[in-house]
């Protein structure tokens, strides 16, 4: 099964387009949008991500896009579907984008005689791909799964601005399959796709759509666990997070990713699939209690760090936002800390000025004109009172406290990942406050003293 066609030519789509051309399959891209077929079919990205562009044109002879689900189908022996499953009021997915593509893939199975393996990557609530996939292929193609063709459900585990290494090595990659023909076909295609000779596991359908849920949920709460105790450590004398998850991170039942206190997470995937876990927990009368507290602490903590900010801005101060994009390297603003905290401070008042390496163009759509941007880190720094830094973006390592010279008004940076404790530790031109350490708050020696007086 070396062609391969990619329904869904989006952030993911785009991205395993490539990857799967890198790694010497022939590729057909599906897209219901022909400006991301012409970009595709001229050696372009449709879409931005880290060293899309490269892969793309480096393997342009190998992949060609199209609109046309049938012309794909026919040309190929295994479909990916990578389209929108948008979230729902109550938390759930929404199915309205994968029922018209597998309707559409169904009716060019119906003319193809040879055997098919779909593969549907969007994630989906369990029960989606046995119950809301399965009998649309069925019905629209006129043939029975598992002999006619196969369906497997296969999510990736990735983050923007790090897809293609996602990708191409996976820490494991997940299978749920409708019979072991299916799965044992999916199998050797991850095999010539990955680098890395991950583990496959494969299981069935509902299985497979819980473990996607579950760990983006588990992650959420990992991070949330660690804010929260960056919350600790700003009101304990001598308190550094850092050095605390440094060394409990150093246990294996622990282990020291996502163990960072910071801003609150966000993103296109974590906040929504965490709600849907709790979502599916409470549709089948089980206890969602635990993901329900993450998102509840998660917007707690985020009111609590703009609280003590607004509390530090004077009237007619100018806040700088440096970092509104979700995570460093990419250009996604959606539920963004850094967006989101610049959209507040707007709203209750203060001027905001913005600036991010990538995601201007986006937090200009999300904050228009409500909100000023700076283009570079020296015109945000130069033209704001307090500067904020949102996400960890190795850009902003370039500020030095010569920035902050030469100010009529005293300066407050603050330090949400404390990139910069040691470059601004004994300045004196800024006040430098540095989150998830005893420097936010008022010393509670006294504190402590009376507790253990």
């Amino acid at each position: 099964m070396n062609k391969v066609s990619v329904v869904g030519l989006g952030k993911l789509g785009a991205c395993m387009v490539a990857c799967f051309a890198h790694r010497g399959f022939s590729v057909v891209g599906v897209d219901i949008e022909q400006k991301n077929v012409d970009a595709i079919n001229q050696g372009l990205p449709p879409v931005f991500e880290p060293h899309l562009a490269e892969m793309i044109s480096e393997s342009r002879d190998r992949i060609i896009a199209t609109t046309s689900m049938r012309d794909a189908i026919q040309q190929t022996d295994v479909s990916f579907v990578v389209v929108p499953t948008p979230s729902e009021d109550q938390g759930g997915y929404s199915l309205r984008f994968v029922r018209a593509a597998m309707a559409s893939i169904g009716e060019a199975l119906a003319n193809k005689n040879s055997y098919h393996l779909v593969v549907l990557t969007s994630t989906v609530l369990p029960g989606a791909t046995e119950f809301g996939v399965m009998p649309i292929l069925e019905a629209a193609s006129g043939k029975q799964c598992g002999i006619d063709f196969g369906l497997c459900y296969s999510p990736e585990f990735i983050a923007l601005g790090e897809v293609m290494r996602g990708l191409l090595n996976p820490d494991f990659v997940l299978i749920g399959e409708s019979d072991s023909i299916a799965g044992t076909s999916l199998s050797s295609v991850f095999r010539q796709l990955c680098q890395n000779n991950p583990p496959l596991e494969r299981m069935s359908f509902a299985n497979a759509e819980l473990a996607k849920l579950a760990v983006n949920a588990y992650v959420t709460t990992k991070i949330t666990f660690a804010n929260t105790l960056a919350a600790l450590c700003e009101q304990l004398p001598g308190g550094n997070v850092d050095v605390v998850t440094e060394a409990i991170g150093k246990d294996k039942r622990i282990g020291g990713q996502f163990l960072k206190g910071g801003m609150a997470y966000g993103g296109p995937c974590l906040p929504r699939d965490n709600r849907a876990f709790s979502f599916m927990a409470e549709s089948l009368g089980s206890d969602a209690t635990l993901a329900e507290s993450t998102d509840r602490a998660n917007a707690i903590l985020s009111d609590a760090l703009f609280n003590n900010l607004k509390s530090r801005v004077d009237d007619g101060s100018v806040v700088a936002i440096l970092g509104v994009s979700y995570k460093p390297g990419s250009d996604v603003v959606e539920e963004s800390p850094g967006l989101c905290l610049a959209e507040r401070l707007s709203a209750s008042g203060v001027p905001v000025v913005v600036c991010d390496p990538l995601a201007l163009d986006n937090a200009r759509s999300t904050l228009g004109e409500r909100v000023k941007y700076a283009q570079t880190v020296d015109e945000a720094i130069r033209s704001a009172d307090v500067v904020v830094i949102a996400n960890p973006d190795p850009a902003f390592l370039s500020i030095k406290p010569d920035h902050f010279l030469e100010r009529d008004r005293p300066s407050i940076l603050f330090d949400c990942w404390r990139m910069l404790s040691d470059v601004f530790a004994t300045s004196s031109v800024v006040r430098y406050i540095s989150v998830g350490t005893d420097s936010l708050t008022e010393d509670n020696v006294a504190r402590l003293e009376r507790i253990w007086s």
